[in-house]
């Protein structure tokens, strides 16, 4: 809860602060940048990557780079089914099964990974055994200026 007490605690340095936050609801606020600016820099990109990610798919299969429609089905033929399983109402299940499926992984991969990486973190025998097959796990050899032990 804010308090009135204006009394100090730390010798006034907390003024600093204060004065800060005051002069902050002084300034004037600054003008809304044109809907034109926005649009160019906010909503066009991810149009743009999404559009463009659809043309590469389609184009995928226009040209039969990929030819079997069980590896890379066409994106009418996806909006096809996904409306076909929204209207049956089949959609949230698809959705909840893969959804789940990488909740499981993810927690298989934290309930194996945190313990092999402690594990490799202080024990030298484990890390002398790990190390060469598993590079990235020293996280000492991908920051620059870190000195391995």
């Amino acid at each position: 809860m804010a308090s009135t007490d204006t009394t100090t605690r730390d010798g006034g340095r907390d003024l600093a602060g204060l004065e800060a936050g005051l002069d902050a609801l002084e300034t004037v606020p600054k003008a809304r940048k044109p809907l034109r600016q926005t649009f160019t820099e906010k909503i066009l990109p991810p149009v743009v990557a999404v559009a463009l990610v659809l043309a590469v798919w389609q184009a995928l299969v226009s040209f039969r780079i990929v030819d079997d429609p069980t590896k890379l089905p066409a994106p009418a033929d996806v909006w096809h089914v996904l409306r076909d399983a929204w209207l049956k109402g089949e959609l949230l299940g698809y959705i909840w099964t893969s959804v789940s499926r990488g909740l499981l992984g993810f927690g298989l991969a934290l309930l194996i990974g945190t313990p092999l990486g402690l594990l490799v973190a202080r024990v030298k025998v484990v890390r002398a055994a790990i190390g060469p097959s598993c590079p990235g796990c020293s996280p000492c050899r991908r920051w620059p200026g870190c000195r391995p032990r």
